[in-house]
């Protein structure tokens, strides 16, 4: 249990915009993760990747030190400079054996997100270790885990109230659009067209707004949410031409630097000196900082979606304890389930051994096995084939229910 640890970059302790460092493009990921694991010498690695958090689960009898951090953070990120070292360990949590299992449960029930009770994180949590697992960087010990934190998360949502009338980032940055009276016939170019954007696009589509242009780097998923919305689409690499003219800006991309540079947006907003309104949900920003010193942009960024989220904690403050008792009780089952798991591996060398006595036994006994007929020996095979599955599974079903306390 112990070598379970997390280290964890939250929007609780770290800026989001530190947070944004640490997000990793996809088509790199494989190979970033594979190098870390390596450099590091853990066991296993799982990495998940939100818009407000970056954690690293792993499995390793390493302790987390500072200089264990510091290799890691900097396998991590090479070209990180000794500031960015230096922030990961003044907003790091760390978490170790018990607390870091509750950590997990948490995060995937929703009480440690930015947005209590929304569901998407389990779905995030589950699709970050499949992904893991299939670059072959995880193992036994985050496989059960997981599984585990999954059925917890579950439990959570059916048995608590927590997940009732629920919000996500996106209902809350269209709530802070609607604050802002926006007309039915605003003009809205879409950047991204990931499940953020998609999602925040049918709630568009919902409350009547309809005037829509979709810009993605893959042209065909563009297209495809175009045809959804009954908007144009063009690939990304056409924004920096787009001269069509805007009033508000979705955005929300996987990229690990600015999409809308002063020089594009500059080319958007051309002679128009009205108010625009941006929403950028990537972390990341795809929005250029320096665009908000020299145009009058109205920004709903994850930044101030924080003080409507604080609401929705309060409205749901009375849930968190019933979903930390499911919590607790899980945790006590998974020992349990680990226990278990620790004598599966230490007997699964029991076949083998097993097999090993078979074969010198029909060479201690094969004069005599030679002197017996056809008929006998298959009934003497039948007989050792059954004792040797017996030998197997007796042993394992009785060290099973000492552990369940049934002996």
């Amino acid at each position: 249990m112990n070598k379970l640890k997390i280290i964890a970059f939250t929007h609780k302790t770290t800026d989001v915009n530190y947070i944004g460092k640490l997000h990793v493009e996809e088509s790199a990921l494989q190979s970033r993760l594979a190098l870390l694991k390596a450099s590091s010498g853990v066991d296993e690695l799982m990495y998940l990747s939100t818009c407000n958090r970056v954690e690293f689960i792993v499995s390793c009898h390493n302790s987390i030190t500072t200089a264990f951090l510091k290799k890691f953070i900097t396998a991590f990120n090479p070209e990180f400079n000794e500031g960015d070292i230096a922030q990961a360990l003044e907003n790091v949590q760390l978490f170790e054996g018990d607390q870091a299992l509750h950590h997990l449960f948490s995060v995937a029930s929703s009480i440690d997100s930015l947005v209590v009770g929304e569901r998407e994180i389990i779905t995030q949590v589950r699709n970050a270790y499949d992904k893991c697992n299939q670059f072959n960087l995880t193992g036994d010990l985050l496989r059960i885990a997981i599984k585990k934190t999954i059925e917890v998360a579950k439990h959570v949502y059916t048995h608590t109230n927590i997940a009732r009338n629920p919000v996500s980032v996106v209902s809350l940055a269209y709530r802070k659009l609607r604050e802002l009276n926006v007309h039915t016939d605003a003009r809205f170019l879409i950047i991204g067209s990931g499940v953020t954007n998609t999602t925040m696009a049918k709630y568009l589509k919902k409350h009547k707004f309809a005037n829509f242009t979709i810009f993605n780097r893959t042209l065909e998923n563009a297209q495809k949410l175009a045809a959804e919305l009954n908007g144009k689409a063009f690939p990304l690499s056409e924004l920096k031409n787009y001269k069509a003219g805007f009033d508000i800006i979705v955005t929300c991309t996987g990229a690990t630097e600015s999409i809308i540079t002063p020089e594009i947006y500059k080319n958007l907003v051309g002679s128009d000196k009205a108010k625009k309104v941006v929403i950028d949900l990537a972390i990341p920003n795809d929005l250029d900082a320096e665009i908000l010193n020299n145009y009058n942009v109205n920004l709903i960024a994850i930044t101030n979606l924080q003080d409507v989220a604080k609401e929705n904690m309060a409205a749901r403050e009375q849930e968190m304890q019933a979903c930390n008792s499911i919590i607790e009780n899980n945790i006590e089952e998974f020992k349990q389930i680990l226990k278990t798991r620790k004598v599966e591996l230490a007997m699964s060398e029991v076949p083998k051994k097993v097999k090993e006595i078979r074969e010198t036994a029909n060479e201690v006994f094969a004069k005599d096995l030679m002197n017996l007929d056809e008929e006998s020996k298959e009934v003497l095979d039948k007989i050792l084939s059954y004792m040797e599955k017996k030998y197997i599974s007796v042993p394992m079903k009785m060290a099973k229910e000492i552990f369940q306390g049934k002996i």
